[in-house]
């Protein structure tokens, strides 16, 4: 880069610091102030942090990757967690049902469903130690996106037997790390609002690049082999922008994206794995934006403004994979997509691109280490440790937890060299061994705080250990078979076999929080009035969860669509997204100020 463009970084990186300096006072007030903001920041900032945290350096890159690579049917594959569609879920109901626990992390939640005895802390401790696992696993993938990156602009060496792609990570990381410890969820939340301008600023930019080039009717694109190397193959521009998933690929069997070709099979196992961690529930910071909303109203909101501001993401993607193409030979890695195109753009506004990413970057990352820090303080220090903690030292753990999150995080990084293979495994191995735990706590009564515990932990070692065994080009959807009926076996036997909830802990539970399923007994005890308004709420949030569900996808698609000019498609597909909005509209919006409260 230019020395312009170095001075805009720096510009960038002193201004985010200085925000997060300046709200250390607030946020220190207390662990509440530090990791919730004390639940009284607006749902529209709670938002925009949400969507400059989903938009991290890494995910974009490997999305750029696969739409370059596949185009449209490179979005299918990143339903397993790129395109976000848990977010429909979260939006309907998902997200009010988590806010009305009033708990402030999702380990913490599992008193509120399995009671204060040993199962409840058994579910409770299972669940922290789970989340600061993903926790870490989230950070390595965010430093192998991030020092990937970075390191094409820097030009940096490898230093006492590290590679350059490390200290990149580092120095991101390092001014990250800065203002997530001092200033917790308020600097975070406030840090990410500040970077959401620089990142729209550069999907702008973008956009208005790519929307000037015309693609030719055939052109070739560079795969990854599973032994290192690329190679080139022929596709058709009709076939690249189709939106509609085929049954079958047609990949070389030495490319690593050949574990795809049954892409059927594989877009069902995603869709599958969507369903059940949407009607689940998410964790992490996701899930912290809502403990942190005010109300029920507010939690529907932050989602729908969420999603909305997340659908310019598709046409950033768009226009990256659209210059990527044009660059013809000059692409050999797909996952270097990204600053392979960041690196044509002329002085100043490289900068202003890179600091723009490297924004979309750390807001991931801190979002990410506050939600992790917040289990070890919560649920873990101060609850089984030293329950009598100071303020002091309740804020010095908070500090400490981030910190050594982040080097275990780092140190993982040397063992994955791939963004797509650590990805993979975080949405469809070890992520989906926590899956049916998170789905049944919800809807089965009968559920206990072991089965959830013995779910977990076995889900987990499945998805580790068969990250260790597994022969190379092993398909995703396998792991995910794998991981999800190990943790499926050890939630029925944990439950079966052990003490049911005491059903005053289960009462309580539903009447605060008033899911479907089989809560029927806890409902009929209730006064005639609450019963007909919960099952009003409840049959209107099913219906819209259909309706979400299809509207997310098609308002994405329709976004990228126009970045590739696909005018048939953006017609069809806006059609379609002017109906379900209509829909949604009638059966969600106008509900949205209907919170029920039982007597």
């Amino acid at each position: 880069m230019h020395g312009i463009d170095y001075g805009i970084v720096a510009l960038y990186l002193t201004a985010i610091v200085s925000i997060g300096l300046y709200l250390q006072r607030k946020a220190s007030r207390g662990i509440d102030s530090y990791f919730l903001g004390n639940r009284n920041m607006p749902w529209w900032a709670l938002a925009s942090s949400g969507m400059s945290s989903n938009l991290d350096i890494s995910g974009t890159m490997i999305i750029a990757a696969l739409i370059y690579a596949l185009g449209v049917k490179g979005f299918y594959i990143e339903l397993r967690g790129g395109v976000t569609l848990i977010m429909a879920f979260l939006m309907i109901y998902m997200g009010k049902w988590n806010r009305r626990s009033g708990a402030m992390t999702l380990a913490e939640w599992m008193e509120l469903r399995f009671g204060k005895g040993t199962q409840g802390q058994a579910a409770r401790l299972i669940t922290a130690i789970a989340s600061i696992i993903m926790t870490i696993a989230m950070v390595t993938y965010f430093a192998l996106g991030g020092g990937k990156f970075l390191d094409s602009f820097l030009g940096l060496h490898n230093y006492l037997g590290l590679p350059s792609e490390f200290w990149a990570a580092a120095i991101l990381i390092a001014v990250a790390m800065i203002y997530t410890v001092a200033s917790g969820l308020y600097g975070v939340v406030w840090t990410d609002v500040f970077q959401g301008f620089l990142i729209f600023g550069a999907i702008l930019y973008m956009a208005s690049k790519a929307f000037a080039i015309t693609l030719p009717e055939e052109f070739s694109i560079s795969l990854p082999l599973f032994d290192g190397g690329f190679e080139r193959y022929t596709t058709t521009l009709k076939e690249w922008t189709s939106v509609l998933p085929a049954t079958k690929l047609d990949i070389d069997q030495a490319s690593q994206y050949s574990i795809y070709n049954l892409f059927g099979i594989a877009i069902s196992f995603y869709i599958l794995k969507v369903v059940l961690e949407g009607s689940g529930g998410t964790g992490n910071y996701m899930l912290q934006r809502y403990f942190a909303a005010r109300n029920d109203r507010e939690a529907g909101l932050l989602s729908a403004f969420w999603i909305f501001l997340l659908s310019f993401r598709w046409i950033f993607i768009g226009a990256i994979a659209v210059i990527g193409v044009s660059l013809g030979s000059q692409i050999s890695d797909p996952e270097l997509v990204l600053p392979a195109v960041v690196n044509t753009l002329p002085i100043g506004v490289k900068g202003f691109l890179v600091a723009g990413l490297m924004a979309a970057g750390m807001s991931t990352f801190d979002s990410t280490v506050n939600a992790g820090a917040a289990y070890w303080v919560k649920d873990i220090y101060q609850l089984y440790i030293n329950p009598k903690a100071s303020h002091k030292q309740l804020m010095r753990h908070s500090y400490m937890a981030s910190i050594i999150i982040v080097i275990f995080g780092l140190g993982l990084m040397l063992i994955f060299k791939n963004i797509n293979s650590v990805w993979g495994w975080i949405t469809m191995s070890i992520g989906s061994g926590m899956l049916i735990p998170m789905l049944l706590r919800w809807y089965w009564s009968r559920m206990n705080g072991w089965g959830f515990a013995i779910g977990m932990v076995s889900g987990m070692i499945a998805a580790i250990i068969f990250k260790a065994i597994a022969p190379e080009g092993t398909t995703e959807y396998a792991m995910f078979a794998v991981a999800s009926s190990s943790s499926l076996f050890g939630t029925i036997f944990g439950t079966l076999f052990t003490t049911p909830t005491d059903e005053k802990t289960l009462t309580k539970f539903y009447n605060i929080t008033r899911p479907f399923g089989t809560w029927n007994r806890f409902k009929n005890k209730l006064a005639k009035d609450d019963i007909i308004a919960i099952d009003s709420e409840n049959k209107r949030d099913i219906f819209s969860t259909f309706i979400a569900v299809p509207w997310q996808i098609v308002f994405f698609l329709f976004m990228m669509s126009i970045m590739f000019k696909n005018w048939t498609s953006v017609t069809i597909l806006g059609i379609l997204l002017a109906i379900l909005t209509t829909t949604l509209y009638f059966s969600w919006y106008k509900h949205l100020s209907m919170e029920v409260k039982v007597k």
